[in-house]
């Protein structure tokens, strides 16, 4: 199992993006978490099957309508079993 941490930067917030990405992660059957930052960017965490990801990441890319994505960083890590793995997909306070 994989999972990506994002940065996403642009218009983002205010758009229903949070909403929006937990809805896209959870058709896909990923796990993880979206929050929105001070800073006006998105954070998330999403964990699942490699190819998975990246069809999410590339949805992240444009986002939901309304958003205006600007860049979305990725870092790529791998979860072994003994790693730490989130249970569902969820929102969570900035």
């Amino acid at each position: 199992m994989r999972q990506v941490e994002l940065k996403i930067t642009g218009v983002v917030q205010g758009v229903f993006f949070r909403a929006e990405t937990r809805a896209k992660a959870v058709s896909l059957g990923l796990r993880g978490w979206v929050m929105n930052n001070t800073d006006g960017s998105v954070s998330v965490l999403a964990q699942g099957d490699e190819g998975v990801l990246r069809d999410f990441v590339e949805w992240c890319r444009n986002g939901p309508d309304g958003a205006e994505v600007d860049n979305v960083e990725e870092k790529w890590g791998e979860i072994d079993d003994d790693g730490e793995k989130a249970e569902l997909f969820t929102i969570s306070a900035s």
